[in-house]
Protein backbone atom coordinates (compact mmCIF):
# COMPACT_ATOMS: atom_id res chain seq x y z
CA UNK A 1 0.00 0.00 0.00
CA UNK A 2 2.21 3.40 -1.31
CA UNK A 3 -0.22 5.54 0.40
CA UNK A 4 -1.87 4.20 2.87
CA UNK A 5 -5.58 5.00 3.82
CA UNK A 6 -6.30 6.18 7.17
CA UNK A 7 -8.81 4.56 9.43
CA UNK A 8 -10.32 7.08 12.30
CA UNK A 9 -11.02 4.97 14.75
CA UNK A 10 -12.84 6.72 17.84
CA UNK A 11 -12.23 4.85 21.29
CA UNK A 12 -8.96 3.72 19.96
CA UNK A 13 -7.11 3.93 23.06
CA UNK A 14 -10.36 1.89 24.58
CA UNK A 15 -9.83 -2.01 24.71
CA UNK A 16 -11.14 -2.95 21.99
CA UNK A 17 -10.23 0.03 19.94
CA UNK A 18 -6.44 -0.65 20.85
CA UNK A 19 -6.76 -4.26 19.58
CA UNK A 20 -8.24 -2.90 16.50
CA UNK A 21 -5.58 -0.41 16.16
CA UNK A 22 -2.53 -3.08 16.29
CA UNK A 23 -4.77 -5.04 13.37
CA UNK A 24 -5.01 -1.95 11.83
CA UNK A 25 -1.85 -1.19 11.33
CA UNK A 26 -0.14 -4.76 10.81
CA UNK A 27 -2.44 -4.79 7.83
CA UNK A 28 -0.89 -1.84 6.32
CA UNK A 29 -3.15 1.17 7.64
CA UNK A 30 -2.57 4.15 8.61
CA UNK A 31 -4.61 4.94 12.00
CA UNK A 32 -5.88 8.13 13.66
CA UNK A 33 -7.32 7.84 17.00
CA UNK A 34 -9.52 9.81 19.16
CA UNK A 35 -10.30 9.47 22.07
CA UNK A 36 -11.31 11.51 25.65
CA UNK A 37 -9.39 9.00 27.97
CA UNK A 38 -12.49 9.01 29.86
CA UNK A 39 -11.93 5.16 30.19
CA UNK A 40 -8.31 4.68 28.98
CA UNK A 41 -4.91 4.89 29.41
CA UNK A 42 -2.53 7.21 27.63
CA UNK A 43 -0.39 4.82 27.92
CA UNK A 44 -1.76 2.42 25.46
CA UNK A 45 0.06 4.14 22.67
CA UNK A 46 2.94 3.02 23.77
CA UNK A 47 1.67 -0.51 23.91
CA UNK A 48 0.18 -0.13 20.66
CA UNK A 49 3.68 1.28 18.81
CA UNK A 50 6.11 -1.45 21.01
CA UNK A 51 3.54 -3.94 19.02
CA UNK A 52 3.80 -2.17 15.94
CA UNK A 53 6.47 0.05 15.64
CA UNK A 54 4.61 2.64 14.82
CA UNK A 55 2.32 5.02 17.03
CA UNK A 56 -0.80 5.77 15.62
CA UNK A 57 -2.08 9.58 15.33
CA UNK A 58 -3.66 10.73 18.70
CA UNK A 59 -6.22 13.22 19.17
CA UNK A 60 -7.88 13.70 22.80
CA UNK A 61 -11.33 14.56 21.48
CA UNK A 62 -14.57 13.91 23.06
CA UNK A 63 -17.14 12.92 20.52
CA UNK A 64 -19.50 14.53 22.33
CA UNK A 65 -17.07 17.74 20.69
CA UNK A 66 -18.40 18.45 17.16
CA UNK A 67 -15.93 21.09 16.70
CA UNK A 68 -13.06 19.19 17.68
CA UNK A 69 -14.31 16.14 15.66
CA UNK A 70 -14.48 18.03 12.81
CA UNK A 71 -10.67 19.72 13.53
CA UNK A 72 -9.74 16.08 13.20
CA UNK A 73 -11.30 15.41 10.12
CA UNK A 74 -9.47 18.51 8.62
CA UNK A 75 -5.98 17.71 9.98
CA UNK A 76 -5.85 13.98 8.51
CA UNK A 77 -7.62 14.60 5.21
CA UNK A 78 -6.72 10.84 4.24
CA UNK A 79 -8.90 9.53 6.72
CA UNK A 80 -11.45 6.98 4.41
CA UNK A 81 -12.99 5.33 7.06
CA UNK A 82 -14.15 5.35 10.18
CA UNK A 83 -14.65 2.94 13.38
CA UNK A 84 -16.53 3.74 15.83
CA UNK A 85 -16.15 2.32 19.41
CA UNK A 86 -16.75 5.58 21.46
CA UNK A 87 -19.63 4.89 23.72
CA UNK A 88 -20.10 3.76 27.23
CA UNK A 89 -20.41 0.07 27.46
CA UNK A 90 -21.44 -0.83 31.24
CA UNK A 91 -24.74 -3.20 31.12
CA UNK A 92 -25.31 -2.18 35.33
CA UNK A 93 -24.26 0.74 35.21
CA UNK A 94 -27.00 2.16 32.39
CA UNK A 95 -29.41 0.76 34.54
CA UNK A 96 -28.47 2.74 37.13
CA UNK A 97 -27.46 5.83 34.90
CA UNK A 98 -29.69 5.90 31.67
CA UNK A 99 -29.66 9.55 30.60
CA UNK A 100 -25.82 9.36 31.38
CA UNK A 101 -25.94 6.49 28.36
CA UNK A 102 -28.49 7.89 26.10
CA UNK A 103 -26.64 11.49 25.78
CA UNK A 104 -23.02 10.09 25.43
CA UNK A 105 -23.80 7.29 23.05
CA UNK A 106 -26.35 8.69 20.72
CA UNK A 107 -25.54 12.31 20.67
CA UNK A 108 -21.51 11.07 19.77
CA UNK A 109 -23.03 9.00 16.76
CA UNK A 110 -25.09 11.75 15.48
CA UNK A 111 -22.31 14.19 15.94
CA UNK A 112 -19.92 12.05 14.04
CA UNK A 113 -22.33 11.05 11.21
CA UNK A 114 -22.64 14.62 10.75
CA UNK A 115 -19.10 15.60 10.50
CA UNK A 116 -18.55 12.20 7.80
CA UNK A 117 -21.26 13.83 5.74
CA UNK A 118 -19.64 17.15 5.94
CA UNK A 119 -15.96 16.16 5.15
CA UNK A 120 -16.70 13.63 2.42
CA UNK A 121 -15.98 10.09 4.48
CA UNK A 122 -18.05 7.82 3.19
CA UNK A 123 -17.55 4.51 5.57
CA UNK A 124 -18.34 3.53 8.89
CA UNK A 125 -17.71 0.26 10.59
CA UNK A 126 -20.48 0.32 13.97
CA UNK A 127 -19.26 -1.27 16.99
CA UNK A 128 -22.64 -3.00 17.32
CA UNK A 129 -23.82 -5.75 19.98
CA UNK A 130 -25.59 -8.80 20.51
CA UNK A 131 -27.60 -6.79 23.38
CA UNK A 132 -29.78 -5.90 20.11
CA UNK A 133 -31.17 -9.03 20.46
CA UNK A 134 -32.43 -9.19 24.16
CA UNK A 135 -33.21 -12.90 24.85
CA UNK A 136 -33.18 -14.43 21.45
CA UNK A 137 -36.21 -16.85 21.16
CA UNK A 138 -33.60 -19.39 18.72
CA UNK A 139 -30.57 -20.53 19.18
CA UNK A 140 -27.89 -19.83 17.68
CA UNK A 141 -28.85 -16.24 16.67
CA UNK A 142 -28.76 -15.23 13.18
CA UNK A 143 -28.36 -11.91 11.71
CA UNK A 144 -32.31 -12.30 10.47
CA UNK A 145 -33.43 -12.66 14.25
CA UNK A 146 -35.62 -10.10 14.93
CA UNK A 147 -34.24 -7.23 17.90
CA UNK A 148 -35.98 -8.12 21.30
CA UNK A 149 -36.86 -5.04 23.78
CA UNK A 150 -33.32 -4.01 25.16
CA UNK A 151 -32.57 -5.59 28.83
CA UNK A 152 -30.60 -2.31 29.13
CA UNK A 153 -30.38 1.51 28.52
CA UNK A 154 -27.08 0.11 27.26
CA UNK A 155 -28.42 -2.29 24.82
CA UNK A 156 -31.17 0.21 24.06
CA UNK A 157 -28.55 2.52 22.83
CA UNK A 158 -27.06 0.24 20.42
CA UNK A 159 -30.74 -0.77 19.34
CA UNK A 160 -31.38 3.08 18.54
CA UNK A 161 -27.52 3.48 16.70
CA UNK A 162 -28.76 0.97 14.38
CA UNK A 163 -31.68 2.99 13.76
CA UNK A 164 -30.09 6.04 13.06
CA UNK A 165 -27.33 4.61 10.98
CA UNK A 166 -29.98 3.20 8.74
CA UNK A 167 -32.40 6.09 8.40
CA UNK A 168 -29.78 8.16 7.87
CA UNK A 169 -28.08 5.83 4.99
CA UNK A 170 -31.18 5.39 3.29
CA UNK A 171 -32.00 8.91 3.38
CA UNK A 172 -29.86 9.28 0.91
CA UNK A 173 -26.61 10.25 2.48
CA UNK A 174 -23.28 9.88 1.00
CA UNK A 175 -22.63 7.07 3.92
CA UNK A 176 -22.51 2.93 3.82
CA UNK A 177 -22.00 1.05 7.26
CA UNK A 178 -21.74 -2.09 8.21
CA UNK A 179 -22.45 -3.24 12.12
CA UNK A 180 -20.51 -5.78 13.82
CA UNK A 181 -22.78 -6.79 15.99
CA UNK A 182 -20.13 -9.05 18.79
CA UNK A 183 -20.74 -11.19 21.36
CA UNK A 184 -18.29 -10.77 24.90
CA UNK A 185 -14.55 -9.70 24.06
CA UNK A 186 -11.78 -11.04 26.33
CA UNK A 187 -8.71 -11.79 26.13
CA UNK A 188 -5.40 -9.57 25.71
CA UNK A 189 -2.81 -9.57 22.98
CA UNK A 190 -0.12 -12.30 23.27
CA UNK A 191 2.32 -9.80 23.77
CA UNK A 192 0.74 -8.42 26.89
CA UNK A 193 1.22 -4.93 25.90
CA UNK A 194 -1.91 -4.12 25.68
CA UNK A 195 -4.91 -5.69 27.32
CA UNK A 196 -8.52 -4.84 29.15
CA UNK A 197 -7.70 -1.98 31.40
CA UNK A 198 -10.55 -1.20 33.73
CA UNK A 199 -10.90 1.85 35.52
CA UNK A 200 -12.41 0.84 39.00
CA UNK A 201 -14.18 -2.00 39.97
CA UNK A 202 -14.45 -4.27 36.52
CA UNK A 203 -18.05 -4.22 34.86
CA UNK A 204 -16.81 -7.35 33.24
CA UNK A 205 -16.16 -11.01 34.33
CA UNK A 206 -13.00 -11.94 32.50
CA UNK A 207 -10.83 -8.94 34.24
CA UNK A 208 -12.56 -9.46 37.21
CA UNK A 209 -11.87 -13.11 37.53
CA UNK A 210 -8.34 -12.18 36.77
CA UNK A 211 -8.13 -9.36 39.43
CA UNK A 212 -9.71 -12.16 41.90
CA UNK A 213 -7.23 -14.65 41.09
CA UNK A 214 -3.94 -12.03 41.46
CA UNK A 215 -5.65 -11.21 45.33
CA UNK A 216 -6.99 -7.33 44.01
CA UNK A 217 -10.61 -9.16 44.82
CA UNK A 218 -11.07 -10.49 47.64
CA UNK A 219 -14.07 -13.16 45.40
CA UNK A 220 -15.35 -13.40 42.52
CA UNK A 221 -19.37 -12.65 42.47
CA UNK A 222 -21.65 -14.89 40.02
CA UNK A 223 -24.88 -13.35 39.45
CA UNK A 224 -27.38 -15.85 39.80
CA UNK A 225 -27.55 -19.62 39.42
CA UNK A 226 -31.26 -20.11 38.73
CA UNK A 227 -31.36 -19.45 34.85
CA UNK A 228 -32.61 -22.51 33.15
CA UNK A 229 -29.17 -23.67 31.94
CA UNK A 230 -27.86 -26.86 32.44
CA UNK A 231 -25.79 -25.42 36.17
CA UNK A 232 -27.90 -22.41 36.43
CA UNK A 233 -25.38 -19.66 35.52
CA UNK A 234 -25.78 -17.10 32.52
CA UNK A 235 -24.18 -18.25 28.97
CA UNK A 236 -22.47 -16.55 26.74
CA UNK A 237 -20.60 -16.75 23.56
CA UNK A 238 -16.31 -15.47 24.56
CA UNK A 239 -14.87 -14.37 22.08
CA UNK A 240 -10.99 -13.51 21.67
CA UNK A 241 -10.31 -9.73 21.52
CA UNK A 242 -7.56 -10.11 18.69
CA UNK A 243 -10.61 -12.24 16.73
CA UNK A 244 -12.97 -9.73 17.78
CA UNK A 245 -10.10 -6.76 16.35
CA UNK A 246 -9.13 -8.41 12.90
CA UNK A 247 -13.27 -9.02 11.80
CA UNK A 248 -13.04 -5.10 11.72
CA UNK A 249 -10.31 -4.61 9.61
CA UNK A 250 -11.95 -7.12 7.23
CA UNK A 251 -15.23 -4.68 7.76
CA UNK A 252 -13.06 -1.50 6.54
CA UNK A 253 -11.37 -3.53 3.56
CA UNK A 254 -15.07 -4.55 2.05
CA UNK A 255 -15.95 -0.95 2.63
CA UNK A 256 -12.81 0.23 1.02
CA UNK A 257 -12.63 -1.87 -1.79
CA UNK A 258 -16.56 -1.54 -2.76
CA UNK A 259 -18.09 -5.07 -2.24
CA UNK A 260 -20.71 -4.22 0.07
CA UNK A 261 -23.74 -5.68 -1.65
CA UNK A 262 -26.09 -3.50 0.78
CA UNK A 263 -25.57 0.32 1.43
CA UNK A 264 -25.99 -1.17 5.66
CA UNK A 265 -24.27 -4.82 6.18
CA UNK A 266 -24.35 -6.55 9.34
CA UNK A 267 -22.72 -9.25 10.77
CA UNK A 268 -22.62 -11.40 14.10
CA UNK A 269 -18.76 -11.87 15.55
CA UNK A 270 -18.43 -14.38 17.59
CA UNK A 271 -17.21 -17.78 18.21
CA UNK A 272 -20.66 -20.02 17.64
CA UNK A 273 -20.14 -21.96 21.30
CA UNK A 274 -21.88 -21.06 24.28
CA UNK A 275 -20.21 -21.13 27.59
CA UNK A 276 -20.99 -20.50 31.01
CA UNK A 277 -19.84 -18.28 33.62
CA UNK A 278 -19.42 -21.13 36.01
CA UNK A 279 -17.83 -23.02 32.84
CA UNK A 280 -15.78 -20.20 32.04
CA UNK A 281 -14.31 -20.16 35.72
CA UNK A 282 -13.56 -23.87 36.02
CA UNK A 283 -11.53 -23.52 32.43
CA UNK A 284 -9.60 -20.32 34.12
CA UNK A 285 -8.75 -22.77 36.97
CA UNK A 286 -7.75 -25.32 34.73
CA UNK A 287 -5.50 -23.43 32.21
CA UNK A 288 -3.95 -21.37 34.79
CA UNK A 289 -3.74 -23.46 37.93
CA UNK A 290 -5.04 -20.67 40.11
CA UNK A 291 -7.45 -20.88 42.57
CA UNK A 292 -10.56 -18.62 41.82
CA UNK A 293 -13.03 -18.01 45.29
CA UNK A 294 -16.53 -17.39 44.03
CA UNK A 295 -19.41 -16.80 45.52
CA UNK A 296 -23.05 -16.88 44.12
CA UNK A 297 -25.23 -13.60 44.46
CA UNK A 298 -28.47 -12.81 43.31
CA UNK A 299 -29.50 -12.01 39.60
CA UNK A 300 -28.17 -8.46 37.80
CA UNK A 301 -30.59 -6.68 35.95
CA UNK A 302 -30.45 -6.36 33.00
CA UNK A 303 -28.98 -9.38 32.06
CA UNK A 304 -30.46 -12.14 29.38
CA UNK A 305 -30.17 -15.38 30.05
CA UNK A 306 -28.23 -17.01 27.19
CA UNK A 307 -27.17 -15.88 24.07
CA UNK A 308 -24.61 -17.27 21.53
CA UNK A 309 -23.83 -16.17 18.12
CA UNK A 310 -24.23 -18.21 14.59
CA UNK A 311 -21.19 -16.86 12.41
CA UNK A 312 -21.82 -18.72 9.10
CA UNK A 313 -22.40 -15.10 7.68
CA UNK A 314 -19.39 -13.38 8.71
CA UNK A 315 -17.64 -16.77 8.30
CA UNK A 316 -18.55 -16.75 4.32
CA UNK A 317 -19.23 -13.18 3.63
CA UNK A 318 -16.59 -11.10 5.10
CA UNK A 319 -14.39 -13.94 5.13
CA UNK A 320 -13.43 -13.86 9.00
CA UNK A 321 -13.46 -16.89 11.34
CA UNK A 322 -12.58 -16.88 15.22
CA UNK A 323 -9.58 -18.88 15.24
CA UNK A 324 -8.32 -18.24 19.06
CA UNK A 325 -9.09 -21.08 21.66
CA UNK A 326 -10.90 -20.10 25.00
CA UNK A 327 -7.90 -21.65 26.90
CA UNK A 328 -5.50 -19.56 24.92
CA UNK A 329 -7.55 -16.68 25.56
CA UNK A 330 -7.67 -16.70 29.39
CA UNK A 331 -4.05 -17.92 29.80
CA UNK A 332 -3.77 -14.36 27.84
CA UNK A 333 -6.15 -12.03 30.06
CA UNK A 334 -4.10 -14.17 32.66
CA UNK A 335 -0.56 -12.90 30.88
CA UNK A 336 -1.72 -9.36 31.23
CA UNK A 337 -2.99 -9.19 34.91
CA UNK A 338 0.34 -10.70 36.00
CA UNK A 339 2.11 -7.68 34.03
CA UNK A 340 2.76 -4.17 35.53
CA UNK A 341 0.66 -1.48 34.72
CA UNK A 342 1.17 0.61 31.84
Amino acid sequence: MNNPSQILVTGGTGYIGSHTAVELQQAGFEVVIVDNLSNSSIGVLDGIARITGRRPHFAQVDCLDIDGLHRVFKEHPDIRAVIHFAAYKSVGESVQQPLLYYRNNLQSLLNLLEVMITQHVPNLVFSSSCTVYGQPEVLPVTENASTQPAASPYGNTKQISEEIIYDTVHSGAPVKSILLRYFNPIGAHPSAEIGELPLGVPQNLVPFITQTAIGIREKLRVFGNDYKTPDGSCIRDYISVVDLAKAHVAACRRLLNNLSTDKVEVFNIGTGKGLSVLELIHVFREVTGVALPYEIVGRREGDIEQIWADPHKANTVLGWTAKESIDDTLRSAWKWEQKDGL
